[in-house]
This record gives C-alpha cells, sequence and structure tokens, in this order.
C-alpha cells in the first residue's frame, strides 16, 4: 500500500512517516503543501497513493481545498484521504466527511493514538 503524508510541519511529517515505517508501511512519500502535494500525484499517475494522510491548516491551499481538488479530479477521486489536524469543531469534521474524506484524527499525535487512528483504519482497507 502507498501512502502519502501532507502536511506543513516537516516535525510532523516525520512523526506520521517514522509510525507508518514501524508498522510495516515502507512506500510512503511526502509533500509539504497543497501545490506540492497536487504536483507530486501529477507527477504520479500509474503509482498513485492508495491513502493520503492530509493536515487541514496549510498555507496556500488549505486541506480541505485539496481535499475537494482530489475529489474533484478523475485520476485522484479514488483515493482514501484521512484528514490528521487540529481542527476538531463538529462543523468542519461533517464538511471534510460531505467532500469525501475516509476518516477523520485529531492532533496532537501521540505514537499511540496514531497507532489506535490511523494504523487501524490503514488495516480496514
Amino acid at each position: 500500500m502507498k501512502i502519502m503524508v501532507i502536511d506543513d510541519s516537516i516535525t510532523m511529517r516525520r512523526i506520521e512517516i517514522l509510525a507508518l515505517k514501524k508498522a510495516g508501511y515502507t512506500d510512503v512519500i511526502e509533500a509539504e503543501d497543497g501545490a506540492s502535494a497536487l504536483e507530486v500525484l501529477g507527477n504520479s499517475i500509474g503509482q498513485l497513493p492508495d491513502v493520503i494522510l492530509l493536515d487541514w491548516n496549510m498555507p496556500g491551499m488549505s486541506g480541505i481545498g485539496l481535499l475537494k481538488k482530489i475529489k474533484s479530479e478523475p485520476d485522484f477521486k479514488h483515493i482514501d484521504v484521512i484528514m490528521v489536524t487540529t481542527e476538531s469543531d463538529k462543523d468542519n469534521v461533517l464538511e471534510a466527511i460531505r467532500y469525501g474524506a475516509a476518516g477523520f484524527v485529531v492532533k496532537p499525535l501521540t505514537p499511540r493514538k496514531f497507532e489506535t487512528q490511523v494504523i487501524q483504519k490503514l488495516y480496514k482497507k
């Protein structure tokens, strides 16, 4: 399974990637914002990720904006997107689900929380 981590915080990306690799997911790519994520996805046709772990609050294009873009593109709309974010407002959760998010995990992420909330979702795929 190929996984993409999109977060403007390099520290957060490292935490998520390390946790994924510890769980056996070694095919991981990353991007630091929405624009670079779209560039990586556009260059990955034929080798797209199965799952995207997406931060909400990023400069430029927000995570929800990127989610809308991904789900509107025929080449990308099949990719499962799990929002991993500090946004916990009920309306934001509902908005993400309405636009096609497959899951929603609230930061801060501890290794245990990542294991129980993100890795468990991946095992179900």
